[in-house]
């Protein structure tokens, strides 16, 4: 779609015009007609001239004394002195006494100058006015046009018009779903009459939901690309303005120009900055100017014919907190999900950006976008183009799969800290640390196959992580693989415990998923034999993280705490059994990735397959200490 600029200059800019004319006027023209420049001069200079009779006009006033020359081409200034025959010298000279040597400017020429010449200025300020607003808003409303004084009023949505090289379907890989929903829209906009005649009406609105990022507006524009029909794109945001009314003076401005152009789609992106819900009761400040924006885009929306060729599009993170009156069928009759790319999806939309680099024959972008689990459309295009930067770096002429891995290492933990340096004794245990996490997901059913072990420092302040990749698409879990993930995420400090008898600050990041694993186990997902199929939790914004808060009693919580203590601490007590029967294992790998600082997945696994026999969560251990684990 190709924008169409709107090059008519904003009316400041004749607002500055015009006060610069009036501070010329009044500060340079008028002192310049009322006063020729006057010259200090000492008072014997005065009295030299008066000597030689070169004085023509002379004013005596109360300090000091005005005179000029014989051909008054320049007046003159001096102080008074105490000089008793200073008149008659003066007649003697030949000079004539004058009350006003300073000329003033006629009286006419001030009269032009003061007020006429303003005043014409400013009706021709006004005459431009009215034209520039007449054209923005196509009729001849107000003294300063329809969208208010100075253009407030005006909507500032961008609009694309009708082109061959617009976005398309194709162009949008990863939300099939979503663009089936939204290809009804496009048969529409090319042929409603099949609609008509069998006494259907398309959906008003269409509201799209997701998280960031996952290419809400591009679906939007290749809506428009594919109808081949004109697109306005505005923010939510953009329509508050600190003056009351202004708001809904653009939305009014924004749905006429929309009907002008039908068949059109306008696009409201973060429509939650406008559509929250209304309080009960009065509000002041700039909730007054919300809400009348709000009820202003309801009523315009509820104006449209059936026939009207206008389709509201509209994309939010946060559709909880829209107004029920503007999700209501008859506004947006639809609501379409644009969740996060699945497996397949991934993987298409990695293919759609390679197009736009120089891709190497060894990439699997299977592999990747399992590497790239819960990724955005964003997010794996950013992971293509630091590829794409990587191999510059490194001075190749085209991405390898190696680019693609380090630049998804890089969106998950940062860019590897060059000049980091751990001590022997640091290292060693971070060594460790890491390779705990892998053994215990290694020696458990259900977990994911390791794919990476790195003791190299980043940017996020990881000293090292383990990497995890599923073998395909995961979307259930059941609630021993939840408690093998918490094994896992203790299996770091674990592994200090075990070899060194002592822990580090490693573990906090750790810690903090495992907890938060265990409080979802029991208060999310009913997986706790004491609360049962209970929630005792709710969680809001969904799509921007999911802030959770807890509904249920003090007691309730206390209980909730415990169990939470309990459950992670019997995980990391399985942890540290599953390390101690397996403490040659432990040594081998840790030793090996001591020297090496980086291993894959293979490479792990052919250590931990060698003889002898590790002993796994499936066979007889030595210890007892696992027959108390609950099993699910």
């Amino acid at each position: 779609m190709e924008e169409v600029n709107n090059n008519r200059k904003p009316l400041i800019t004749f607002w500055v015009i015009a006060l610069i004319v009036l501070f010329v006027l009044n500060f340079v023209a008028v002192p310049f007609m009322n006063n020729r420049r006057i010259e200090q001069v000492d008072y014997g200079t005065f009295m030299e001239m008066t000597e030689n009779k070169q004085i023509g006009s002379v004013q005596i006033q109360e300090n000091k004394i005005l005179f000029t020359n014989k051909d008054e081409s320049q007046i003159y200034e001096t102080g008074l002195m105490p000089d008793e025959g200073l008149t008659e010298r003066l007649y003697e000279s030949g000079a004539h006494f004058s009350s006003q040597i300073v000329e003033q400017a006629s009286p006419f020429v001030e009269f032009l100058v003061s007020w006429v010449i303003p005043i014409v200025l400013f009706m021709g300020i006004g005459y431009l006015m009215r034209r520039q607003m007449t054209k923005a808003m196509g009729s001849d409303s107000m003294m300063f046009g329809g969208g208010g004084l100075g253009g407030f009023g005006r909507s500032n949505a961008k609009v694309y018009v009708k082109s061959s090289d617009g976005i398309r379907f194709d162009d949008v890989a990863g939300e099939e779903e979503a663009k089936q929903n939204l290809s009804e829209i496009v048969t529409y906009l090319h042929d409603p009459s099949k609609y008509r005649e069998i006494g259907a009406k398309m959906p008003k609105g269409v509201l799209l939901v997701g998280p960031p990022g996952t290419g809400k507006t591009m679906l939007a524009k290749a809506v428009a690309g594919e109808a081949n029909v004109p697109f306005f794109s505005m923010s939510g945001s953009e329509f508050v303005e600190m003056f009351v009314g202004m708001g809904a003076s653009k939305v009014r401005d924004l749905f006429r120009q929309a009907k002008e152009k039908a068949p059109c789609i306008v696009f409201i992106d973060e429509i939650d900055a406008i559509g929250q819900k209304r309080a009960a009761g009065s509000q002041f400040g700039g909730n007054d100017e919300r809400e009348q924006t709000l009820n202003q885009l309801l009523t315009e929306m509820d104006g449209f014919e059936d026939n009207a060729g206008v389709i509201i599009l509209a994309a939010t993170n946060r559709p909880e907190s829209l107004d029920p009156a503007l999700t209501r069928p008859g506004r947006f009759d639809r609501r379409v999900p644009v969740e996060l790319p699945d497996l397949k999806g991934r993987e298409d939309i990695l293919k759609v950006h390679a197009k736009n680099i120089k891709i190497g024959q060894d990439v699997n972008f299977n592999k990747i976008a399992r590497m790239a689990a819960g990724a955005s459309g964003a997010e794996l295009a950013n992971i293509v183009n630091e590829a794409a930067l990587r191999a510059v770096r490194d001075g190749r002429p085209f991405a390898t799969e190696a680019d693609m891995e380090e630049s998804i290492e890089t969106v998950i933990a940062g860019y590897q800290k060059k000049n980091a340096i751990l001590t022997d004794k640091e290292k060693l245990v971070v060594s460790y640390h890491e390779v705990g996490h892998a053994l215990v997901a290694a020696l458990q059913d259900g977990t994911a196959p390791v794919q990476k072990i790195t003791i190299i420092p980043r940017t996020s302040g990881a000293l090292g992580y383990t990497m995890q990749v599923d073998k395909g698409q995961k979307n259930l879990y059941t609630k021993q693989e939840l408690l093998s993930e918490i094994a896992t995420l203790t299996g770091g400090r674990a592994a200090e415990e075990v070899e060194f008898g002592r822990i580090t600050t490693g573990a906090s990041n750790d810690i903090e998923k495992a907890t938060k694993l265990a409080r979802q186990m029991i208060t999310q997902y009913g997986m706790a034999d004491e609360f049962g199929m209970v929630a005792l939790e709710t969680v809001t914004n969904q799509y921007l993280g999911g802030d959770a808060s807890l509904a249920c009693s003090p007691e309730t919580q206390t209980k909730i705490d415990e169990q939470v203590v309990n459950l992670v601490e019997q995980q990391h007590r399985k942890a540290i059994d599953l390390l101690k029967a397996n403490k040659s294992k432990l040594d081998e790998i840790a030793k090996y990735l001591y020297e090496k600082e980086t291993i894959t997945g293979e490479e792990f696994m052919e250590i931990l397959n060698k003889k002898p026999e590790f002993i796994t969560e499936k066979e007889d251990t030595k210890t007892e200490a696992l027959s108390d684990i609950p099993e699910e």
